[in-house]
């Protein structure tokens, strides 16, 4: 049996593949728990940037977000829809209309939140002994330093 140690960058790459499908699965997971209903990843991504960035229009969306402003206006439309997002006029520019999160989309985001923390929290606290939650405290400050630029 060969027991010499495992070159760095064959370390490296194994570590990665086995990071990206257990985050891969994780994210799923957290997904599952907050019953996201059938948005597509392109109007939670909208509904985010609306949440961080404050109130936009549907070209600034588009431009923001790297889509046609057509595509943009049928997420936009299927999220007004849902009732996640409505239209303002802008202020300064009274031809333009901004978008913002309605109140019910902030609530949504945040029960979404609560529910994935409270199954993660539980699954931690249920599964992992005190030992190992401080290896996973530990590992997640090593994520944190990987994505920190």
């Amino acid at each position: 049996m060969d027991e010499r140690p495992t070159p760095p960058a064959e370390t490296a790459a194994a570590l990665a593949a086995t990071l990206r499908a257990t985050i891969g699965k994780l994210k799923r997971r957290l997904r599952e728990q907050a019953h996201g209903g059938d948005l597509t990843p392109s109007q939670v991504s909208v509904l985010l940037r609306l949440e961080q960035d404050g109130p936009a229009t549907t070209s600034g969306l588009a431009r923001a977000e790297g889509m046609r402003p057509q595509s943009m206006a049928a997420v936009v439309a299927a999220l007004e829809q849902a009732g996640l997002v409505a239209g303002a006029p802008d202020p300064d520019d009274r031809r333009q209309t901004l978008l913002i999160l309605t109140a019910a989309c902030r609530d949504w985001m945040r029960q979404g939140r609560a529910a994935r923390q409270d199954w993660l929290t539980r699954s931690i606290a249920a599964r992992l002994t005190e030992a190992e939650q401080h290896q996973l405290a530990a590992a997640a400050a090593l994520l944190a330093r990987l994505i920190d630029d």
